[in-house]
């Protein structure tokens, strides 16, 4: 039996004592937190932040290549789903019903099959505009190249939303997305309430 701090809802705030070296928070009687001699603590509901859960997912591309034209920014197509928390990614695009500071993170696989791929670049766009800018990569290699981009957003969780989208600069003949299993990725989480 732990040790008990309990809010309770008639005699306030009571104290239980015992020497397991185990603690447990409690709310009207019910474990909310509880602390193990081992220091492992254990959550009786979910974390959440201002009362709900926080929205999160993580897609990739459905199909092996995206083909693009150089020198042009292009929304990465992103068909596959990894997970979706809150139902709020479809058609490349996450529009989360929840109001909050978002952390999004990307990674892009570029290549081709010919000619040079001097330059590649992914970006986060916020309702069709740029608002995360991600590493320039100019590609030792003129076949392979990932960039990458992460940063905080605010989503108002009604109209805004964010897509992946992605660049490959040089005179290639044939520059793609790859999109094999874990090469291109786009996930996010709500970090802070509104």
């Amino acid at each position: 039996m732990p040790a008990k701090i309990n809010a309770s809802t008639s005699s306030g705030l009571v104290v239980d004592s015992d020497l397991t070296g185990s603690l447990q928070l409690q709310t009207g009687g019910n474990p909310a937190i509880s602390i193990d001699s081992s220091q492992v603590t254990n959550f009786a509901k979910q974390f959440q932040i201002g009362g709900v859960l926080p929205p999160a997912f993580s897609a990739r591309p459905a199909t092996s290549t995206q083909s693009v034209s150089n020198n042009t920014w292009t929304k990465v197509t992103l068909g596959t789903e990894e997970f979706d928390t809150n139902n709020n990614f479809a058609s490349s695009r996450f529009t989360p019903t929840v109001a909050g500071y978002y952390q999004l993170n990307a990674f892009l696989f570029c290549t081709n099959s010919g000619g040079s791929m001097t330059a590649i670049r992914c970006n986060i766009y916020k309702n069709g505009s740029d608002a995360l800018w991600g590493s320039f990569i100019s590609p030792v290699s003129a076949t392979d190249a990932i960039a990458s981009v992460s940063g905080i957003v605010y989503l108002n969780g009604t109209t805004d939303y964010v897509e992946l989208y992605g660049y490959i600069g040089g005179s290639s003949t044939s520059p793609v997305f790859a999109g094999a299993t874990n090469y291109t990725q786009f996930n996010g989480i709500m970090v802070r309430a509104a």
